[in-house]
């Protein structure tokens, strides 16, 4: 099986992704995906997406970049800047509910025009980075916008291009991250697909990875993004099941030195430790669900205005918490 690590925008960019690496991946992701850059007609990076995409700060690391846009001619711009730049993977993001993405009609809102979506992937691949093969493209896409059966429509036209690979996250714009995913439509796409088919959506534990493996059969590659972030150990829950040892459980004294190494890189890079602690508690919130008996010390992080207000905190958590192996687990605001 293949294992990706999805895009978290905000939360996996570079100094997230190489204390993963290092702390918990050790080369088993296959692939982690940028989190996307929104190309513009100055044909340039922002000085974030320059650090993010730096090679000297993706040492070793399987990369592609994703890209949300509905111009091919500025896709194909920034296509041709990061191949530039040695990448040669891309990805395009079809996937992005938010409001204000999907109203320009970008990310999940380019599905609400197909017409203009088949039409963009013609420019595309007529261009020689594509059509040469010098850069592969992969699509993470919806259902659609309102309906599932809308997605009859869209793989028609993802099947007339010849993709890297086709990311399922089977669920309409609509629904956010609600519901449950639709996996009925992500039998069909591994039915019907000329791409190879990756699933996403919903893998937050052990059990639902042995849950989608028994339904799926001969699905080869997912992409997990919020179940890494809560439980980094997923990882090598995840190996050990495929190789049939032992499975390993979280290690608090080990997370300690992971929270602590992404800490100290946000503090060399953010200007003021009020941005530092709010970047943190975006990576609190996906873990909460994944241990007991330290909702107070949860509760001191969510409020912590300074440095030494959350790091008491934190220093509250790991004196107190106790991972907790669960089947199901649920992200609430």
């Amino acid at each position: 099986m293949k294992i990706y690590f999805a895009p978290l925008e905000g939360v996996t960019g570079h100094i997230y992704r190489n204390a993963y690496e290092e702390f918990y991946g050790k080369g088993r992701i296959d692939k982690y995906f940028v989190p996307f850059i929104s190309p513009n007609q100055t044909n340039g990076f922002t000085a974030r997406e320059q650090r993010d995409m730096n090679p000297d700060n993706n040492v070793n690391m399987p990369l592609a970049v994703q890209i949300m846009t509905n111009r091919a001619d500025l896709f194909i711009n920034a296509a041709r800047l990061l191949y530039e730049k040695g990448y040669t993977e891309l990805n395009l993001n079809l996937g992005c509910p938010s409001g204000t993405v999907v109203a320009k009609k970008r990310g999940a809102g380019f599905l609400s025009v197909p017409d203009e979506l088949d039409e963009f992937f013609a420019q595309i691949y007529e261009n020689e980075l594509l059509a040469d093969k010098k850069v592969k493209l992969s699509v993470k896409t919806r259902l659609g916008m309102e309906e599932p059966e809308e997605f009859d429509q869209l793989l028609d036209i993802y099947n007339r291009y010849p993709f890297e690979e086709l990311i399922l996250h089977p669920r309409v714009q609509k629904d956010y991250y609600k519901n449950k995913p639709r996996l009925e439509y992500f039998e069909k796409a591994l039915e019907k697909s000329t791409n190879p088919v990756c699933y996403n959506g919903d893998l937050f534990t052990i059990a639902d990875y042995r849950r989608f493996k028994e339904r799926f059969p001969s699905a080869d590659r997912v992409m997990i993004g919020r179940g890494f972030i809560g439980n980094p150990a997923l990882i090598e829950q995840i190996a050990a099941e495929e190789s049939r040892t032992a499975t390993t459980h979280e290690d608090t004294a080990r997370l300690r030195q992971f929270h602590d190494r992404i800490y100290h890189e946000y503090l060399k890079i953010m200007s003021g430790d009020k941005n530092t602690i709010h970047k943190m508690k975006e990576l609190w919130f996906y873990q909460k669900p994944y241990f007991d008996n330290a909702d107070k010390a949860f509760k001191k992080i969510r409020k912590s205005r300074n440095m030494a207000e959350y790091e008491a905190a934190v220093q509250e958590f790991f004196a107190q918490a106790v991972p907790t192996e669960r089947d199901t687990v649920q992200f609430t605001k």
